[in-house]
């Protein structure tokens, strides 16, 4: 794996000449293996180099398989090279080195947390990586202030840290992490923004039976948990346990803000329908025969 002050190819001109044989070969491009501190950035260089996604992937190549494409440098009067071209691909190759399985989990989340669309999912899972990854650094260096090797002045210590890094508090970094247990058709729910953040939060303290019932329970009633069923929800889990009956009772109840919403159950619309037939596909056709039957009665007002 390349490191700092490691060697790396580049097509090169070489001015110092001997014979006019060697004069001739010199004036012609060759590959040839110089150390990273000897390559000097093109002067007044107008284009960006940027720590972005794509950066990170040149990284991971170099890391991986070395600097495959050469750069293009000339000789310095004064020594060393000035780059023609490459200046991305040595700076990937100076960011290459040797780390722990953990430091490598660390920058590869603050890479990728840079991506403007990430889902509450991805969050969740890359907030507790690089907590699981910094405590782990923490138990060895002892990161924690006073040195001392407390898991839960750790676990604190690491919060703060991580919320600092990324302008997030450490209650939300905490929140986002508590996502992670979830059931994957919840998680997918709460990505699609048919569960809202906070109850999501609430719902990850139920066991995973409870959260197979919740599924159920939601699908019966046709409605998703508000903040306060879903903490009732978790109050009565965390009593001795939430049942199918119960979730079914708390989502049936009218939400403050619907009462005047008409509702159905799956089972009531069901057998007026073909069972290919999505709940999309459901409504759309009773809003169609509800144009139709108001048109009727605009018609039989007329007459």
């Amino acid at each position: 794996m390349p490191k700092k002050g490691a060697n790396i190819s580049l097509s090169s001109y070489d001015d110092i000449f001997e014979t006019d044989e060697s004069r001739a070969d010199n004036q012609l491009e060759r590959v040839q293996k110089i150390p990273i501190s000897e390559l000097k950035p093109f002067q007044n260089h107008p284009f960006k180099v940027v720590d972005d996604e794509a950066m990170l992937r040149t990284t991971e190549s170099i890391a991986q398989f070395g600097v495959l494409t050469p750069l293009m440098a000339r000789p310095l009067e004064e020594g060393g090279y000035e780059i023609i071209s490459g200046h991305r691909r040595v700076h990937a190759a100076e960011a290459v080195r040797d780390m722990t399985d953990d430091e490598a989990v660390v920058l590869m989340v603050d890479s990728n947390l840079q991506r403007e669309n990430i889902l509450p999912s991805e969050r969740a899972f890359a907030y507790k990586m690089k907590m699981e990854a910094m405590k782990r650094q923490g138990e060895r260096t002892d990161l924690q202030e006073g040195g001392t090797s407390c898991q839960v002045g750790t676990k604190f210590r690491t919060d703060e840290i991580i919320a600092e890094s990324l302008n997030e508090s450490a209650r939300n970094i905490q929140r986002y992490i508590r996502l992670t247990n979830l059931i994957p058709e919840l998680l997918d729910m709460l990505d699609q923004k048919l569960i809202s953040f906070n109850p999501a939060v609430e719902l990850s303290y139920l066991t995973p039976d409870e959260q197979k019932n919740l599924l159920e329970a939601m699908d019966y009633t046709q409605a998703a948990p508000s903040l306060s069923q879903a903490q009732r929800l978790k109050k009565l889990s965390q009593e001795g346990g939430c049942a199918l009956e119960d979730m079914c009772e708390i989502l049936g109840e009218v939400k403050k803000g619907d009462l005047e919403r008409v509702a159905f159950k799956s089972e009531q619309l069901r057998k007026y329908f073909p069972k290919s037939y999505s709940p999309k596909q459901m409504q759309d056709t009773i809003i169609k025969l509800l144009e139709q039957w108001q048109k009727k009665r605009q018609r039989g007002m007329e007459l």
